[in-house]
């Protein structure tokens, strides 16, 4: 395995990840996250909540590049076979869940299910092309 590949992929998949965050938690159907106002925490500066989540980006960009080498998953159409298959086991069910227990806008759910497949999709796009 080639080290600088995979530290490009994570570092890649990353920061692209931390603009479909943005994209899909932050800005699509952004005026739905205040038809339930309690259910948020309220924050003096998010700018800690946000450096958190962006890591742990980071951690799931580096988790996906470290399971594409161990299970050798090379090449682009395996990789977003992949990016499928761990979406529909972890972050679409525990989306599914939040919402159906947690009081959220059913869209709020729909934009953070659809982040975590943009974010594993960017991630798949990384490893297929450095970790060949």
């Amino acid at each position: 395995m080639n080290w600088t590949h995979f530290a490009l992929a994570t570092l890649a998949a990353g920061i692209a990840g931390s603009f479909t965050d943005w994209f899909f938690t932050g800005i699509l159907f952004h005026d739905k996250y205040v038809a339930y106002p309690e259910v948020w925490r309220k924050r003096t500066s998010e700018g800690s909540t946000i450096a958190w989540a962006t890591l742990l980006g980071f951690v799931t960009a580096a988790s996906f590049m470290a399971a594409c080498v161990v299970f050798e998953i090379h090449g682009y159409s395996r990789a977003f076979l992949f990016a499928a298959i761990c979406w529909i086991m972890a972050p679409l069910p525990f989306t599914i869940m939040n919402a159906l227990y947690i009081k959220l806008h059913p869209l709020v759910a729909v934009a953070h299910a659809l982040g975590w497949l943009a974010r594993l999709i960017v991630a798949a796009i990384a490893a297929g092309w450095l970790l060949n």
